[in-house]
């Protein structure tokens, strides 16, 4: 099976999750990145950390480039040219990452019907305040790297996902982010080898709506080498380096990219 990985703490949830089974066998990882900025799409992040994320928890890399003003048609079209070559290759599951949007679910579903895989959902329909301090306790290191100004104040970007965090989210606010209030870059935890070092750079605000902080990778002790792939080319890795949430909100179609709240480019492999 694949993973849909945004490099945020619910596709690394519902990795660890499968891991602690021992019951899959997880063949690579599955990302979508915005061409035009070379960053996971709506994270926000860069390239590069999601390449360094892939080595330290040894898992191949599949990224999938889209334009930044990709339609729906397009987008799908993309998808589908990707996936394709799964099944042949005898991979017939996609796990994700989503934990209460029913219609985001049931989107992903009939989309990988049609080719004939399944999705997984490990962290389906878990209590999502609950899910969040589990995410801190399990050793787990996060940073917020975007957030939307509708749901959050500004001071609330490029800071640590903690318990100092969570106490301060607004009551509207899922503590999971699963409405699409904000969104993550996981460093550090038990399905790391090696913690990803990083520092914080610039903020800026986007479509007067969404905040983004910049991280910028640091040098990173060496791993073992892990192949990363690009829509199916190999090329070599970068050496340096529990029940539904309440007040779940109607989705924004505005929301874009690689994110599981995006109906404006229908991204149903990644999130």
């Amino acid at each position: 099976m694949i993973v849909s990985w945004s490099g945020g703490k619910d596709s690394a949830l519902a990795l660890y999750e499968l891991q602690k089974t021992k019951s899959y066998e997880i063949v690579s990882l599955l990302t979508t990145i915005t061409q035009d900025y070379d960053r996971i799409s709506m994270h926000g992040v860069r390239t590069i950390l999601l390449e360094m994320q892939a080595e330290s928890l040894g898992l191949p890399l599949d990224k999938v480039f889209i334009s930044k003003d990709i339609t729906n048609e397009q987008y799908e079209r993309k998808m589908w040219e990707v996936m394709a070559k799964y099944p042949a290759a005898g991979i017939s599951s996609v796990v994700f990452g989503d934990i209460f949007l029913e219609e985001i679910r049931k989107y992903r579903e009939d989309n990988l019907s049609k080719i004939g895989m399944n999705g997984i959902f490990p962290i389906w329909k878990m209590n999502t305040a609950v899910l969040a301090h589990e995410f801190i306790e399990s050793g787990f290191k996060a940073v917020i790297t975007c957030i939307d100004s509708n749901f959050l104040d500004k001071m609330f970007i490029g800071r640590t996902f903690d318990e100092h965090f969570l106490s301060e989210l607004p009551s509207t606010v899922d503590p999971c982010g699963e409405n699409g209030e904000f969104h993550s870059f996981v460093y550090d935890g038990p399905i790391f080898r090696q913690k990803i070092l990083h520092t914080t750079g610039k903020v800026v605000l986007r479509e007067n709506r969404f905040y983004f902080c910049d991280l910028l990778p640091l040098q990173n002790n060496k791993t073992a080498p892990c192949p990363i792939i690009c829509c199916g080319k190999q090329k070599p890795t970068m050496s340096p380096l529990r029940k539904q949430g309440a007040g779940a909100k109607k989705l924004d179609s505005r929301f874009r990219g690689n994110d599981k709240y995006c109906f404006h480019n229908r991204n149903y492999l990644t999130g």
